[in-house]
């Protein structure tokens, strides 16, 4: 009997480890979803295999061991290496051109469609 709890208590503990390392690594890859490759900036640091990407998710992993929440660690790169690096950048004074720029071109070209529409 003490054999079977032993191995129930064993079989447990793997168990969970195992839970709790995959919730860490879909945070990982959730994260890293959302950053640039600074070295394949085509890529995303989850598509990357690049070195640089491959210390990004060991430093996501790192962060996220300490107890970082997402936020936190979204600060901390964008401190490191700027505002670029994240897929989705704030609104914020740097970056309000690049927000309003394709709402004012979308409102020009539909007044200029509705004065060709007009003109016929």
């Amino acid at each position: 009997m003490k054999i079977k709890i032993l191995i129930f208590i064993i079989i447990w503990f793997v168990s969970f480890l195992n839970f709790s390392y995959a919730d860490n690594s879909e945070k990982v890859d959730q994260i890293s979803k959302n950053l640039r490759c600074l070295i394949c900036q085509g890529q995303s640091v989850y598509d990357s295999q690049s070195d640089f990407a491959l210390s990004m998710k060991i430093l996501i992993q790192n962060k996220i061991d300490e107890g970082k929440n997402d936020e936190q660690i979204y600060n901390f790169l964008k401190s490191k290496y700027g505002e670029w690096i994240v897929y989705d950048p704030e609104i914020n004074k740097n970056t309000v051109l690049l927000w309003v720029l394709p709402l004012i071109l979308f409102i020009f070209g539909g007044i200029l469609i509705l004065r060709k529409v007009s003109i016929k």
